[in-house]
């Protein structure tokens, strides 16, 4: 899917465009997950995690994104950087196409300046601009109070919670929690 390029004012005045990511920006994705998945450890992968994608495969990855009919990312570009990414991807099989699940990702040094927000709005307008969903998941590491309040300031609530669903590299564990939001009637 294809998100139409939109521009937004961050909280420190300075222009960013949100839009679907292009081929010609897989090499800029990359290097912001990896900057990104290094400065918390509240995101599901290690930077190093990263370094078996190659670039043509991140190319690919963004032609299957745009190409999609049940996915939509959507990247956040200051000047040239990409400094965030949002992704929400429908279900397709009969039993769980009712379903759409979220991920967001920003770098540090962007947060608190409204990204999130932002995202989140359009996230939020795809999927009630799917009649057959009815549900937004997402799933949150324990202790990222900032993105869990992120989420309840959209409507998500707290569901369940998986103990034990992340083991860092010092040995402690994290629960992951899902979060749910229903989609207003129509």
């Amino acid at each position: 899917m294809i998100f139409d390029e939109k521009q937004i004012i961050l909280k420190d005045g300075r222009t960013a465009i949100l839009k679907t990511p292009c081929v010609e920006d897989a090499e800029k994705l990359l290097s912001y997950i990896r900057r990104s998945c290094g400065e918390t450890e509240f995101l599901a992968k290690y930077p190093e995690e990263w370094d078996n994608v190659s670039v043509e495969s991140e190319e690919k990855w963004i032609n299957r994104c745009r190409n999609s009919e049940n996915t939509l990312s959507i990247s956040c570009y200051v000047g040239k950087e990409v400094v965030g990414n949002c992704e929400i991807n429908f279900g397709s099989n009969i039993k769980t196409r009712h379903r759409a699940n979220v991920a967001i990702a920003i770098l540090k040094e962007y947060w608190n300046l409204g990204i999130g927000s932002a995202m989140f709005k359009e996230l939020i307008a795809a999927a009630e601009n799917r009649p057959i969903i009815e549900f937004m998941d997402l799933e949150v590491a324990e202790g990222n109070g900032r993105a869990k309040a992120l989420y309840e300031k959209y409507g998500f609530e707290t569901v369940g919670e998986r103990p034990n669903a992340f083991k860092l590299k010092d040995g402690r564990y994290l629960k992951e929690y899902f979060m749910q939001r229903k989609i207003i009637s129509r």
